[in-house]
């Protein structure tokens, strides 16, 4: 089975610290997860609330054993609350479902794990999880 190795998943979390520096966002930070939900690296930059593990774990563990990007999550969350609330219930209240929560894949678009980033806002929290993504040569969901 495909993985994200360490190193990748430290390229992610550079990536994604580094987009968001670039970017002047809030201070990030980010996890990637395995494909069973287990963290492979965190990084919280500078100045980043202590609580934002939790958050970024959330979303990433929402992307990855739902299958779908935290945006989806949204999306299904507004159209079927009943459905997220129920998941969000058998994930033991564990699923952040907003935007930020990005599925990576590989070359072959099989899906290898997760990247979580928070701190700023959603759509900017998916954006820096997609640069820190694409700088480890992989494709995320987002």
């Amino acid at each position: 089975m495909a993985e994200i190795s360490l190193n990748k998943a430290r390229t992610i979390i550079r990536g994604a610290l580094k987009h968001g520096r670039a970017q002047g966002l809030k201070p990030l930070s980010v996890i990637v997860l395995d494909t069973g939900g287990h963290p492979k690296a965190f990084e919280r930059a500078d100045g980043a609330s202590p609580g934002r593990y939790a958050i970024a774990e959330g979303k990433a563990y929402g992307a990855v054993m739902l299958g779908m990007s935290g945006t989806a999550q949204r999306d299904r969350a507004e159209a079927q609350a009943y459905f997220m609330a129920a998941a969000n219930g058998a994930f033991g209240g564990k699923v952040v479902p907003v935007p930020g929560g990005v599925l990576v894949r590989d070359g072959r678009g099989r899906v290898i794990g997760a990247v979580g980033v928070t701190g700023d806002t959603s759509e900017n929290d998916a954006a820096a999880a997609l640069a820190g993504i694409e700088a480890a040569g992989y494709s995320g969901d987002a």
